[in-house]
């Protein structure tokens, strides 16, 4: 604990690290936005075969991918990634933005995903200074991430990263490095219920599904982690901000208005950094 102390009592020792540290878990939430909904479709198959008791020898084979495996490698041309040569943010800028065997583009999301996750990480880092609290925070920013850019990719927010989410927020609550507990209790439920409530209603009215049951989830752990009494705005600017994406991407990408969109999630991502210590 004195080590800690004297951590949070050296202001550039503590942001200096939250930055180098958000770089590199930047670069791990990109392992994550791209396995996670592949090994969540591999396990959906693998069960629907079970269910559909398909003989093991007429099942699709495929390696299992895990987050650890197989080695990250290019797309392009199998080149295995070495470490130098993922160093976030700095290995992009030193190989050219190409791949080092066969010297394909490498997309920019990769570092742009990197240094959104450290500049998030900092302005926390910043509004809530160097406590233990701060360094939970962390942990919400860094899921926001990742679920913001999984949501937009698949229209998907996995529940390996949502429910443990909502109880590690209504654990920290209860422990007091949180607001009160009694907030983010009735900040879960109503968060849950809310949404859970406009889906059935939609589907009621118009016989069809107005948004996936993630959505609920994810907004019962926003409301573990900020409190019931911020869930309206939270609510609020994800409708303003994922209204704004939508209608851009339907303007100039020619999305289709039958094709969901993930409306809610960039707002709640924003809105969640700024001002879960305001």
């Amino acid at each position: 604990m004195a080590t800690l102390d004297i951590f949070f009592s050296t202001p550039w020792l503590f942001y200096l690290t939250v930055t180098f540290v958000s770089l590199c878990i930047g670069s791990f939430l990109n392992v994550v936005i791209l396995r996670l909904p592949k090994m969540m479709h591999q396990d959906w198959r693998c069960q629907c075969e079970a269910f559909l008791e398909i003989a093991k020898d007429q099942r699709k084979q495929e390696a299992p991918v895990t987050l650890s495996s197989p080695a990250s490698t290019c797309p392009s041309c199998g080149h295995k990634i070495r470490a130098w040569e993922n160093i976030p943010v700095i290995s992009y800028v030193f190989l050219g933005g190409k791949c080092s065997g066969c010297k394909e583009p490498i997309s920019i999301r990769y570092p742009i995903i990197e240094a959104v996750t450290a500049l998030f990480s900092v302005i926390t880092a910043v509004i809530g200074g160097p406590t233990e609290s701060t360094l939970f925070a962390l942990l919400l920013v860094w899921a926001l991430v990742a679920l913001t850019v999984i949501d937009f990719d698949t229209q998907l927010l996995p529940d390996s990263i949502t429910l443990p989410l909502m109880w590690l927020g209504l654990v920290l609550s209860y422990f007091g490095y949180l607001g009160d507990f009694n907030s983010a209790f009735a900040g879960a439920v109503f968060g849950y219920l809310s949404l859970w409530s406009v889906y059935w209603l939609f589907k009621l009215v118009t016989g069809k599904e107005g948004m996936g049951h993630g959505d609920f989830k994810l907004l019962a752990a926003l409301g573990a982690w900020l409190g019931w009494e911020l869930l309206p705005a939270v609510i609020l600017l994800s409708s303003v901000v994922g209204a704004v994406v939508g209608i851009s991407l339907m303007i100039f990408k020619k999305h289709g208005r039958e094709v969901p969109i993930p409306l809610g999630l960039p707002g709640r991502c924003g809105f969640a950094v700024f001002v879960v210590w305001g």
